[in-house]
Parts: C-alpha cells; structure tokens; sequence
C-alpha cells in the first residue's frame, strides 16, 4: 500500500506540475506585490517623448509597448524584460540606450504583464514578440532602421526564439543571463522538481533554437555570480553559435540582479553596435 500511495503522489504530482501551476512558477507577474497595477513609464524617468501603444496580436490578446523615437536615425533597441516585474522595470535600461546610445527603443510589456492583458504562456510570449517586431517593421520611421533584440534572463529566451525565426528582419542580438531551456534550468532553480523536466510544457529551448541564428553578430554578457542561471548555460549558448560573429563578456561579480549594474556593462554593449557598426 505504501508503494502505491507513493506512485499516486508522484502521479499527481507530475499532473499538478502539468497544469497552470507551471506557468504561475514561471511567469511571475504580480511579483513584486503590485506589478499588475503600478507600471512606471518613461517620463518618470525624464523622458518626455514617447508613445504608449496598444497592439492586438493574432490571437486577439492587447498588448502594449512603450516607443521612444529619436529625432535622427538611429538603430532600433527592442527588450525584452525577465520573468517578474513589468516593462517599466527596464526603463533604467531604454533611458541608457536612449540618452547615451541615441537609439530607438521599443520596449514590450507581455501579455498578463503590467497593463498588457491576457495570460503568459510560451506560445503566447512568442507572439506578443513576434507582434512587436512586425509593428517595427511597418512602422513609417523604425521600419528604416537596423533592429537589436535585447533580452535579460526569460527574455533572453524570448530574444533568441524571434531572432531566429527573422533573420531577414533582425541585425543584431545582445542576451543577458540567460538559459539553455526550462527543463535544464529548473533543477538550479527549484531542486525539488529535478524530477520533473520531462513533464514540461514550457520549454524555451534556446539551446536548439540559437543553432537556426545565422549571419547576425550576438553578445553575451554573462554575470559568474548567477545564483539562478548557472553561467555554463551562457558559455554553452556561445559555443552553440555557428555562422555568426559573437562576443561572450564575463562579469565576475554580476549575480542574476545586479549584472546590469557591473563597471563594463554599458561599455560592452556600446563597443558591441560600435564594431558591428550598428552606431557610427
């Protein structure tokens, strides 16, 4: 009877980690209390000139974007925030790109993220970023412009799934901590589960995907103090990467939070568009 009783509650667990449980431990976004209903915008910050936009993607979902143009042209930054929080978090980030770098910057807020309607789910992530790429492309302005994908931790995984499915489109990428899928990251993550991964419906494979990028430079910039992502994830997405021009910089003592916040950060990157002469 024990062993039964035992098997029953593996079985539902693995049903339990099947079902929306999975997605409310991946997708966090009421954390930090709040997140749902207080989203910072752009001139909280200082910056005046933006837009506020509402997109309807394929599947009917409203979801929004902030876009800060730049009076000349300039390169289009298109982020992609983690997985907690909402969009206005990175503002820090677009005001770096913007007011420093003078690029374009489109920063999208994902479905059941900040005001964006809807439920996160992989799929659904994917087309909120493919949504946001194509509103650039036809843009009267941006449309003209050479398009980077930047992405932290989740959002790396989202970068490097659109790029590469729009290498026509996209001309650059630059991923911060980020991981080779779910399934080999969820036992760093939350131990418990290592038995798991094979029930995983949220997969994020960026380990199979980043293999189809071609032709475009990419920059990794990969903190060695991850106490979430381990960093050979980094090393392993840099080695996986045939065809392209890439950088990988280390930061010794960037953890999962504070990488961005690493002496060298904003240089790295700034060299990055500069020898890829996406800045001249």
């Amino acid at each position: 009877m024990g062993l039964v009783s035992s098997y029953l509650k593996c079985f539902v667990a693995g049903m339990t980690f099947l079902g929306s449980f999975q997605c409310n431990l991946l997708y966090l976004p009421d954390y930090p209390n709040g997140s749902r209903e207080y989203v910072q915008n752009p001139s909280d910050y200082g910056i005046q000139r933006y837009e506020d936009v509402v997109l309807t993607t394929q599947d009917k979902v409203k979801i929004r974007i902030y876009v800060l143009p730049q009076v000349h042209k300039a390169p289009t930054i298109l982020t992609f925030h983690g997985n907690a929080g909402n969009v206005g978090n990175c503002i820090p980030i677009a005001k770096r790109f913007y007011n420093d770098f003078k690029c374009n910057v489109v920063m999208l807020s994902y479905r059941g993220y900040g005001r964006s309607e809807g439920t996160p789910t992989e799929t659904g992530l994917k087309i909120d970023a493919q949504t946001a790429l194509n509103y650039i492309c036809n843009h009267s302005i941006l449309k003209h412009t050479k398009i980077i994908l930047y992405g932290q931790s989740l959002g790396g995984a989202v970068a490097i799934d659109l790029a590469s499915k729009n290498g026509d489109k996209v001309a650059g990428l630059i991923v911060e901590n980020t991981f080779l899928s779910i399934p080999k990251v969820l036992p760093h993550v939350i131990p418990q589960l290592r038995h798991l991964t094979l029930l995983c419906t949220q997969k994020w494979e960026s380990e199979k995907a980043i293999k189809h990028i071609k032709n475009m430079p990419i920059l990794f910039l990969s903190g060695i103090e991850d106490e979430l992502i381990p960093k050979e994830h980094m090393k392993r997405l840099y080695d996986f990467v045939e065809g392209s021009r890439k950088e990988l910089r280390e930061f010794p003592k960037g953890n999962h939070g504070n990488t961005v916040a690493q002496p060298g950060y904003f240089d790295s990157i700034w060299e990055f568009l500069v020898k890829e002469r996406f800045i001249v």
